[in-house]
């Protein structure tokens, strides 16, 4: 999908107006698909595991074998789902960076110690 037809997806999506007094939402469309797409991808299964989680409960976490389960809402609504999913997922990935520096911050320490 070009930065193009992704403005205008969105435009359409959000009403046009909203999108134009949005810097945040020009600052996403200003950038590079690539930059986006690697944005948007999972660290790890973990966090994608916790993400999905997460939504689950969210929705209502009946397992689909025994039910035959359908959402029905709004766009409003979906959009506030999609940016608590988003925000999930920020903080996710936070604390995994968050841990991963812990450990290496203990690992230099634990090797000083032992020099």
């Amino acid at each position: 999908m070009t930065n193009e037809s992704f403005n205008n997806t969105n435009s359409e999506f959000m009403g046009g107006a909203a999108v134009q007094g949005n810097s945040l939402m020009q600052y996403v469309q200003s950038m590079e698909t690539e930059t986006v797409a690697q944005l948007s991808r999972p660290v790890s299964s973990d966090v994608m595991q916790a993400m999905e989680h997460n939504i689950i409960a969210m929705l209502g976490g009946l397992p689909s074998e025994g039910f035959d389960v359908s959402v029905t809402t709004s766009r409003e609504n979906l959009g506030r789902l999609l940016a608590s999913a988003m925000m999930g997922g920020y903080f996710l990935k936070g604390a995994e960076q968050r841990l991963a520096m812990e450990t290496t911050l203990m690992g230099s320490l634990e090797t000083d110690l032992q020099e």
